[in-house]
């Protein structure tokens, strides 16, 4: 049977900084998450006065502007689940495929959820939401699959550069499909046109409760396997020397990622760039040590998505701009910039 090490991580691994370091981060990042989300209460395409917001918790009053902040309290709440799903999604994918331009969807991963969900609503009728999840789940997995057996095909295997590669053209080859199958199709084109640019506009309590259960199954998953993800950064043949059964490690910790991914996008839209951007961040901020950095990415993914909606629902005022452009302006220059960094092997 394989036995995984639990004895202490190599130091090229954990590149120690000082715990309060990372506890002073932590808290910072917490009291930042705070600021963001009151800042998301209380701005957006109306301009409401600070004595309507307070009348609207106190039940002071029950005009428009009143149910306009009452409404912008699921939003938040939908921002913040599934802004931390995607950053820590995009930190596992990382450790994973130890490529640091992974990205749930750049991997075409929300892309295969997105196509599986208007699949199955033009020609299987599905209509429970609670479906699109286990729907798009699915459709995350084949999706990474397919992605993965086409960047092994050739000379030295998955590389980085290849695996960004075949994401990209898989994710603009699902949304080629995707189109197919909605211009036919006026009802579900009205009904998802939006939903595939990626926001958090349309969310509601019953829909974040919803999606909760898999999140937990999916960070709960994830969080057993941050051990793991740091031997697998040594490289597989030092990973397996460890102890670790390093296909079985892989796929467990995918397993989560996916759930995370399908749970989000199935709710939002394939919203992308924050599993991208935000591991970096926190690396810059906390090291490598994937037991520090998991919950790193999923505090300052929510952070990321909470503020990326507060700014589309400002700068267009009375008009809003989907979070998932506003997530694309800023993670496309990332993307180039380090990818523009990394040595990447030529195909």
């Amino acid at each position: 049977m394989d036995t995984v090490t639990t004895g202490p991580l190599p130091a090229a691994v954990t590149t120690r900084r000082p715990a309060v370091l990372r506890t002073g981060w932590f808290v910072v990042a917490l009291i930042v998450l705070a600021l963001v989300c009151a800042a998301s209460v209380a701005f957006g395409a109306r301009v409401i006065s600070l004595d309507e917001i307070v009348s609207a918790f106190t039940g002071g009053g029950d005009g428009i502007a009143e149910a306009a902040v009452l409404q912008r309290v699921p939003r938040t709440v939908m921002a913040i689940l599934v802004g931390a799903s995607l950053g820590l999604a995009g930190a596992v994918l990382q450790g994973v495929t130890r490529n640091p331009l992974a990205d749930p969807q750049l991997l075409g991963v929300t892309s295969g959820a997105s196509f599986f969900v208007v699949l199955g609503i033009a020609f299987f009728g599905l209509s429970n939401p609670f479906t699109y999840v286990w729907v798009a789940i699915a459709g995350c997995v084949l999706a990474a699959a397919f992605v993965y057996l086409i960047a092994s095909m050739g000379s030295g295997g998955p590389t980085p550069l290849k695996l960004a590669l075949a994401g990209a053209v898989t994710a603009a080859a699902l949304s080629s499909l995707v189109s197919v199958i909605l211009l036919p199709r006026i009802t579900v084109m009205n009904e998802f046109r939006f939903w595939q640019i990626g926001g958090v506009g349309g969310a509601t309590y019953d829909r974040a409760l919803m999606i909760l259960p898999f999140l937990l199954v999916g960070v709960v998953i994830c969080a057993v396997s941050a051990r793991r993800l740091n031997s697998l950064a040594l490289g597989d043949d030092v990973a397996a020397g460890l102890g670790e059964h390093v296909m079985r490690t892989r796929m467990i910790a995918s397993a989560g990622a996916f759930i995370l991914c399908g749970a989000a996008t199935a709710v939002a839209g394939p919203i992308g760039f924050v599993g991208l951007v935000v591991p970096h961040v926190c690396r810059l901020l906390i090291g490598i040590d994937h037991r520090w950095l998991l919950p790193y990415s999923a505090l300052v993914g929510a952070i990321l998505l909470t503020t990326a909606d507060v700014i589309g629902r400002v700068v267009a005022r009375p008009s809003e701009v989907d979070v998932g452009i506003v997530t694309a302006l800023v993670g496309a220059p990332f993307f180039i910039y380090i990818a523009r960094r990394q040595k990447v092997s030529a195909l």
